[in-house]
């Protein structure tokens, strides 16, 4: 599949996904971009607003990625931050709500958007909260179980551990965050997974059809 992998980060969603697909990632800050276009070659590395660049480029890809930035939307910013007086309240980014919207009812193929478990009611129901990750898809998801990854709250040696990533040579303006943002490589695996058995079963089923459908589980 041709893979947009949005808001990139460092690759700890992309680490597990092999070489086999052609995957094109965008990511904001120069120095991380670096890092993940050294861990991963053959990827296309884009330094760019990925919000934007969805919005341009989504219908060259078969499968989207995205995970939005999700402090604002935290339960432990509002409910520890900000209850405590730590920090300021912020409005809510609704650059997710905006991405999930339009993913729903213009791209033909498959997506996943990943964000944190908020602190209000969603606006729009997760199509899967797996681990502590809510996820808002157009194919197959649920919760696989295990315990949550729990990255964000321990040393950045443990992370990089249970990553299976090594930060030890690269210059990053704040390793802490780099860390923080990454995904489960397993996690990101598994979603990745079940979308190219989503479009597996549909090449079995309908050999003539298009990659570009809209899967409905419902």
């Amino acid at each position: 599949m041709k893979i947009l992998n949005l808001y990139a980060g460092i690759g700890g969603n992309r680490k597990l996904w092999g070489d086999e697909h052609q995957i094109t990632a965008v990511e904001y800050m120069p120095d991380v971009a670096a890092v993940y276009a050294h861990m991963f070659p053959t990827d296309t590395v884009v330094i760019a607003d990925a919000h934007q660049y969805l919005l341009e480029h989504y219908s060259e890809f078969d499968f989207i990625w995205s995970s939005p930035p999700c402090p604002s939307h935290s339960r432990a910013r509002q409910g520890l931050g900000v209850s405590r007086g730590q920090v300021k309240p912020i409005y809510a980014d609704m650059r997710l709500y905006e991405e999930i919207i339009f993913l729903q009812y213009n791209f033909r193929g498959l997506y996943a958007v990943e964000n944190v478990q908020p602190y209000y009611e969603p606006l729009i129901k997760p199509t899967a909260i797996v681990q502590r990750h809510p996820f808002w898809a157009n194919y197959d998801l649920r919760d696989i179980g295990g315990e949550p990854d729990n990255i964000s709250s321990t040393t950045n040696a443990k992370r990089q551990h249970k990553l299976g990533i090594d930060l030890a040579n690269y210059k990053l303006a704040d390793r802490t965050k780099a860390l923080r943002n990454c995904m489960d490589p397993l996690l990101g695996k598994y979603v990745l997974d079940m979308a190219t058995l989503s479009v597996e079963v549909i090449h079995t089923t309908y050999p003539q059809a298009d990659l570009h459908l809209t899967i409905d589980f419902e």
